[in-house]
């Protein structure tokens, strides 16, 4: 009668108008958003990763472009990867290098060229401080020093259980569209010529033509002798 829409229901002879403008609040609970199954695109290996939709949800309904988001227990960075999406300024903090990492990697592969700039606050910035972090906890050391030349963390890398692998590199250089990989191990203390014979063992399990030893020393002359007798990687266009 007064232009309201409403749906009927007739029960024992009586006429119940449920109004559309009369409706319930919405849930505080979300059903619709499935959790990341183990074969999912966006899955990273991280164990507590969350549906970029779930999040695209909460910044979209809490923010408006140009709005700051933080997440101070980033992980991943899929808080920050979706509201840099959704054109968000975003704060991401986590404890580990190897969450840090992963952040670099995430918002690269998804975003560059057009990446909007962004530093990190933390990380050694010299010799020294790169020594202290190295002394303070090794595998963070590690993870950090992987960053540098651009390797992912090895994806089952555990404490004590890295099998000679710290980070990936993965190249093309070649029509066959098949990836090759680096090896890339980091070492803290002390190296010796040793560790050279190690890493060119790691590489033959691996399958890779190439390895990345990163250390805080210089390579001693037996080092360098080592590593020349295992020979040179020479590129497919090149050959």
């Amino acid at each position: 009668d007064e232009g309201r829409i409403y749906q009927r229901n007739i029960k024992g002879g009586r006429e119940y108008r449920y109004y559309l403008d009369k409706g319930v609040l919405p849930n505080d609970w979300w059903v619709d958003i499935q959790a990341l199954n183990p074969a999912a695109k966006e899955r990273l290996g991280y164990p507590t990763q969350k549906p970029e939709a779930l999040l695209e949800r909460i910044i979209k309904a809490s923010s408006n472009e140009g709005d700051l988001v933080l997440d101070p227990f980033c992980g991943c960075g899929t808080s920050i990867a979706v509201a840099e999406r959704l054109k968000r300024r975003w704060i991401g903090i986590d404890i580990t290098h190897l969450a840090i990492s992963l952040m670099r990697h995430r918002l690269h592969d998804t975003f560059s060229p057009d990446l909007s700039p962004y530093g990190v606050i933390g990380d050694p910035k010299d010799l020294s401080s790169a020594r202290a972090l190295a002394e303070q906890n090794r595998y963070q050391f590690e993870w950090w020093a992987s960053g540098l030349v651009d390797a992912r963390p090895a994806q089952d890398k555990r404490k004590g259980a890295d099998r000679g692998v710290d980070g990936y590199i993965n190249f093309f250089d070649d029509n066959s569209g098949k990836a090759k990989t680096v090896v890339v191990q980091v070492k803290s203390g002390h190296v010796n010529a040793a560790h050279v014979r190690d890493l060119k063992g790691v590489l033959e399990r691996e399958k890779a033509p190439i390895g990345v030893l990163i250390t805080l020393e210089k390579p001693t002359r037996p080092m360098l002798q080592e590593a020349a007798a295992g020979g040179f990687y020479e590129p497919e266009h090149f050959k």
